[in-house]
């Protein structure tokens, strides 16, 4: 059961931790303790206010930074062509590393031109300070007209049971391009009575079932992001079971209220 997911010749740790809503010790002891469980992918932007401390729960862990695979995310201002390198550099010195293994805009913006940005975020590449880039929150067409500017490795959005991201999904079987689903826990979905009956029949909760039904998608990676210890741990004992044909189908056919 793969761990990991092959995208443009890239072997991503398939689940990873976000950390939206951490700060402080919190977000620090809680990438420690995330990395000491397993978990490989870590999650992080400007926007969140947290990078020292994320990049110190790396440190803490004693896990080789380049066994870990790294994003950040750019917004706003610093989405400026002439401010990309200053806020890359700046994310940098803040996760206490030399290079991001993905680096995404946060938000698209009307502000400043896709391809100003890209080719920014390009520079930046070329200078090994980034390994791949990414985007966020892209609808299809947006993210299709971004990668004809650049390589886009990822766009990360809302996935969770109860939520159909399907041209994205077509997108991403067509090019070779990763979704990453934020907020997988999240929603009325999640609490739909079909995932409790699927979790009884193997002996897991209705989240950790949500957790595999995206991890069982191609070229999907959830990153659920959890301040509760034994949460982060429930969230990655995810490995040892595998949904089948049928429930996959089931779990995709339930939708929430809207």
């Amino acid at each position: 059961m793969t761990s990991h997911v092959n995208v443009q010749g890239e072997q991503v740790p398939a689940l990873g931790f976000g950390t939206w809503q951490l700060t402080g010790d919190e977000a620090r002891e809680g990438t420690r303790h995330a990395i000491e469980l397993g978990y490989r992918q870590i999650d992080t932007a400007q926007a969140y206010r947290n990078e020292a401390e994320v990049g110190q729960g790396i440190a803490d862990s004693g896990v080789a930074r380049e066994e870990i695979f790294l994003t950040t995310k750019i917004v706003g201002e610093t989405l400026a062509g002439d401010q990309v390198g200053p806020a890359v550099d700046a994310s940098l010195r803040r996760l206490g590393t030399d290079y991001v293994d993905l680096l995404l805009i946060h938000w698209p913006t009307d502000d400043v031109p896709l391809g100003e940005t890209l080719e920014a975020m390009m520079a930046a590449k070329d200078a090994e300070k980034v390994r791949h880039l990414g985007v966020s929150n892209f609808r299809g067409p947006l993210l299709l007209e971004a990668m004809e500017l650049a390589p886009i490795l990822a766009d990360q959005v809302p996935y969770q049971p109860g939520r159909t991201q399907n041209t994205l999904l077509g997108i991403a079987a067509e090019r070779d391009v990763m979704i990453t689903a934020y907020s997988p826990l999240r929603g009325e979905g999640v609490q739909s009575p079909v995932l409790a009956e699927i979790g009884e029949a193997h002996g897991k909760s209705p989240y950790q079932v949500a957790l595999r039904w995206l991890l069982q998608q191609d070229n999907v990676s959830p990153i659920p992001r959890s301040s509760n210890p034994d949460r982060r741990s429930q969230n990655f004992d995810v490995f040892d079971f595998e949904l089948s044909v049928d429930e996959v189908a089931r779990i995709s056919e339930v939708r929430a209220e809207s």
